[in-house]
């Protein structure tokens, strides 16, 4: 996988994190809770233009909590 520049990563990232939170049926105040972020970081997070760098201990807290790899977090997934 190759992100052209930090947008394309922060959203892709983002997509991945709100399509795996919603699959686990877990709100935002849910997922932040049990990841122990705040609700406006994970908001940042997933919104469509984040420009919000992420830290992999952040990332690794979110994947646990929802039971997935964390390199699943940097898949980009075609929609069409």
């Amino acid at each position: 996988m190759r992100f052209n520049n930090d947008t394309d990563l922060y959203r892709v990232i983002g997509s991945n994190i709100k399509h795996y939170r919603e699959q686990a049926k877990l709100t935002q105040v849910q997922l932040t809770e049990q990841a122990q972020i705040s609700i406006s970081y994970l908001s940042k997070i997933e919104a469509a233009g984040c420009n919000k760098s992420l830290s992999i201990s952040v990332l690794n807290q979110i994947a646990n909590v929802l039971g997935v790899e964390i390199s699943e977090f940097f898949k980009e997934v075609d929609t069409k």
